[in-house]
């Protein structure tokens, strides 16, 4: 019998961005976290730099789930940035679009029989290295990031874990939720390609992804008696 252990995550900032497509002056998001976002996210906490190819696809090794609690909404950030001549001419006008998920929620589950990958995690995401944020820098998590471990695989554990969207939002929501995960954790389900498994975060090399194949479920929510309203920007504390 296969022994896993699984760590809980819940994004829950103000904004949240998880782009696995964006190019030049536009920066889009997807719907959920991708899982090349969470493994930048944790080997940053290790303290891994963006040369470390190894340690970096080390991580990729483990089992990988996300259930969205609470969908958001999107919210297009607009600019407009000039690059100037010697002269103090306007030589050139930039127009950019950045895309964020604005009061979502998500149980990340990431799961592994290696003992000291599961602590490595935890490590990461209790004491970390390098600040660790929510797809983008300016996008720090709350204080209750690290929501446990438990010893199942990283199915079971979302279809167990109590749903954490809003008090507001449980009462007005659909209690069918949507599980995101490896297609080889779950045996039926839709499923697509998704250009997001890390390979390296080199700059100087160029960042590289493999297509990895993503199936999705709908599970019943476990409403908690116990739930607290959630306050994306009062979780954050001091």
């Amino acid at each position: 019998m296969v022994n896993l252990k699984t760590v809980l995550l819940k994004f829950s900032g103000p904004l949240q961005s998880w782009g696995t497509n964006s190019h030049f002056e536009t920066r889009h998001t997807d719907t959920h976290p991708s899982k090349s976002g969470v493994i930048g996210m944790i080997a940053a906490g290790l303290g891994y730099q963006r040369e470390d190819d190894k340690k970096i696809n080390r991580l990729n090794s483990m089992n990988f789930a996300v259930r969205i609690d609470q969908t958001g909404t999107i919210l297009r950030d607009y600019h407009t940035a000039h690059k100037y001549k010697e002269s103090g001419n306007i030589d050139r006008t930039y127009v950019t679009n950045r895309y964020y998920l604005q009061d979502a929620v998500f149980v990340v589950a990431l799961s592994s029989e290696d003992v000291g990958l599961i602590n490595d995690i935890i490590s990461a995401v209790k004491k970390p290295y390098f600040p660790i944020y929510l797809g983008r820098r300016s996008l720090p998590p709350t204080a209750d990031l690290y929501l446990g471990t438990v010893d199942t695989d990283a199915i079971s554990a979302l279809k167990d874990y109590p749903w954490q969207a809003s008090e507001w939002y449980q009462k007005t929501g659909n209690k069918r939720l949507q599980i995101f995960a490896d297609a080889s954790l779950i045996e039926s389900g839709s499923n697509r390609i998704r250009n997001d498994e890390p390979l390296s975060f080199s700059q100087k090399k160029g960042r590289k992804f493999s297509p990895r194949r993503e199936t999705s479920i709908f599970i019943n929510a476990v409403v908690s008696r116990d739930l607290e309203e959630h306050d994306a920007f009062g979780a954050i504390r001091e």
